[in-house]
């Protein structure tokens, strides 16, 4: 459906005319319609259903049978068929697959890793980013890192491999296949929603502590988004070159070699982009279940409250990010340009390069980073963290410090929110659930909506649900003020848009985990730290997808509206406000799910609530608490992303799959 705008001329469109134009953009006749009937179900449930949270009579308990399967896990794990000849086989099959490809970056040496770095950044995408890559490495051995860094090298070399193949055939079957289409379509929808910690404790449970279980989960975490791209690629390629190539005779399998993989390559890089930056968080995440490296550095300091330290480890996570972000986008720049004159000549050059600094290296045995060459920034960074805990965490004047933001904040927002929610008869909840997703979406959307909510209340975990919940609402209402003033500013200010860019470029290529430093530096630990976290980490893709929605508002309707006289404070809210309701709405949806992953992963310092129980239960190998509060996650992701995902994406989605 295509909305016609008419601009209001200037005695119309006044400023107290604003408002109702911004909810107009939100709200129509279905919406009231949906409102008054849900005011009426409200009052007869007062009437015939009273008060109070889930009865207890709806719980199921499912801490016996889990922990019944969490004992049959651990009991047969070294003896049973399953695990001695398949499961076993695929976890050898990890550690000696990391194992070799750190051996190798061992044996490059660090002047031979640089090197490396360097040269594949210059064939690629020039001389500024291989200068860049250079010293991104370069930076990871002076802050005494190198070996935790080619260990975490090591792990996404073959997560990202290993994804990169999954995602691939799940794509390939996707694209070819209607059927199969059908039936991944709502297993990649779950998966999209699912915070990284939902994958830990199963991975945990069945492979134990370690390397396996964290490229595993690493694998299961980045799969998803090569699946969906690659699947987009093939099924959106050009008809009529399709029909040329059948014309010719070829066959089914030269029909996909000849034309719908070339024509999907795009996709197909762009969805390795995006599976090497999310296997880059993860594997950040899985330094809890053993992966070692970088991560673990990061979470042990974490857990120390030694921000020094995880800072000093954090660093090199965001250059390798932003190294990898940067390649592989300028690689996707280039796919469809004239392929350069002796390529292959500039490749083997690069291969000579690599093989001789290596070469050196081990000839003058100097391998490992220098000792000498090395910078402690922990001990001044904790010396400046512990000026801002002098200085800002209290005692400002007049404006207080950021303990006191953090303690008003909770006090004021968190613990009325919280309790409001909790309050709330059971009934009341769903039934707001259902309304909501109904207004933005279909009944089908309400229906899983409600259905996941009630899972919720059946799993027993009804009031840490809504703990959780108030958390994403509140991050969410910051994030969504700034990303919307942030990205319509943006969009009618060039200045503004490019500052902005690189800005959002780094943010949004840093992992999870490394928001919850400086959060920890200045708020200490609690809910307001995990909430800040979460608006840091979501106002990057809300600022840009506002940013682009506003931007790409038809020419001709702003024309229009100048035309009639409507001021710049009119053309935005009666013109360019409602013609981007899809991409702002986009945008919410956007911003909900990626509150939620950080104020799960919150529960590391002192969110509390779901997160605190799911990385309870990792840590303590308690199944039934882990695995229930994971379940319940992913349940409260399905429900905020089914009560914030536009009707409009949907449809898209389906015409260009």
């Amino acid at each position: 459906m295509t909305a016609t705008v008419t601009p209001a001329s200037p005695r119309r469109a006044s400023a107290p005319g604003a408002a109702p134009g911004v909810l107009r953009v939100f709200v129509g006749h279905r919406g009231r319609l949906i409102g008054a009937a849900t005011a009426v179900a409200l009052v007869l449930g007062a009437v015939l259903l009273g008060g109070g949270s889930w009865p207890a009579s709806f719980v199921a308990d499912l801490s016996g049978p889990l922990d019944r399967a969490g004992d049959w896990i651990v009991d047969n794990r070294d003896g049973h068929p399953l695990f001695l000849y398949f499961l076993g086989h695929i976890s050898n099959a990890v550690v000696v697959s990391v194992r070799a490809v750190y051996l190798v970056l061992l044996a490059l040496g660090w002047a031979g890793v640089t090197a490396a770095a360097g040269l594949v950044a210059w064939r690629v995408a020039g001389v500024r980013l291989a200068l860049t890559s250079v010293a991104a490495i370069s930076v990871c051995g002076l802050l005494g890192m190198w070996v935790p860094t080619l260990q975490t090298l090591a792990l996404m070399v073959v997560a990202v491999a290993a994804s990169v193949l999954l995602g691939g055939l799940l794509g390939l079957a996707a694209g070819l296949s209607d059927r199969m289409h059908r039936i991944l379509r709502p297993v990649l929808d779950t998966m999209q929603v699912l915070p990284a910690f939902a994958y830990l404790l199963p991975v945990v449970l069945v492979f134990g502590i370690g390397v396996p279980a964290a490229v595993l989960a690493t694998v299961v975490y980045a799969a998803p988004p090569m699946a969906r791209l690659t699947a987009l690629g093939l099924r959106g390629a050009d008809a009529g070159v399709m029909e040329a190539v059948a014309s010719l005779g070829a066959t089914g399998r030269q029909r996909l070699l000849t034309a719908r993989l070339p024509l999907a390559r795009k996709e197909l890089l762009l969805g390795t982009s995006q599976s090497i930056m999310m296997a880059l968080g993860m594997a950040v995440i899985a330094s809890v279940i053993g992966a070692g490296g970088l991560g673990d550095r990061v979470y042990q300091a974490l857990a120390s409250v030694d921000v020094g330290a995880a800072l000093a480890a954090g660093v090199p996570i965001v250059l390798l990010a932003v190294v990898l972000d940067r390649v592989t986008a300028a690689a996707g720049e280039r796919i469809g340009a004239a392929p350069a004159r002796r390529a292959g000549l500039g490749w083997a050059v690069a291969l000579a390069v690599t093989a001789a600094v290596a070469g050196a290296g081990r000839l003058s045995d100097r391998l490992s980073w220098p000792d000498g060459w090395t910078v402690d920034i922990a001990e001044p960074v904790n010396g400046a963290v512990d000026w801002m805990t002098a200085h800002l965490y209290s005692g400002v004047p007049l404006v207080g410090g950021t303990a006191d933001w953090a303690a008003r904040f909770t006090t004021w927002v968190l613990n009325p929110l919280r309790d409001g929610l909790q309050w709330l008869p059971w009934w009341a909840v769903l039934l707001t659930v259902g309304s909501l997703a109904l207004l933005i979406g279909t009944w089908r959307t309400a229906a899983t909506a409600v259905l996941a909510m009630a899972a919720i209340g059946a799993l027993g975990v009804w009031d840490p649900a809504l703990d959780t919940l108030s958390q994403v609402l509140a991050a969410v209402a910051v994030t969504l003020v700034l990303g919307f003033a942030l990205g319509i500013a943006a969009a009618r200010s060039t200045r503004l848009g490019r500052v902005l860019r690189p800005v959002l470029d780094v943010f949004q290529t840093l992992p999870q985990f490394v928001y919850l430093i400086p959060v920890v530096a200045l708020f200490g630990v609690g809910r307001a730290p995990a909430v800040a976290a979460a608006v840091v980490y979501a106002l990057p893709a809300v600022v840009r997808i506002t940013a682009q929605g506003v931007r790409a508002v038809d020419p001709a309707a702003l024309e229009s509206s100048r035309s009639l006289g409507a001021t710049g404070r009119q053309q935005l809210f009666q013109v360019q406000l409602p013609l981007a309701r899809p991409a702002l709405l986009l945008a919410v949806n956007q911003g909900v799910v990626l509150v939620l992953a950080v104020v799960v992963i919150g529960g590391l310092v002192g969110g509390g609530a779901l997160g605190y129980d799911a990385v309870f239960g990792l840590a303590q190998g308690d199944l039934a608490t882990g695995l229930v509060a994971g379940a319940a996650i992913v349940c409260l992701g399905l429900v905020l992303d089914r009560v914030t995902q536009p009707t409009e994406r949907r449809d898209l989605a389906r015409k260009g799959a």
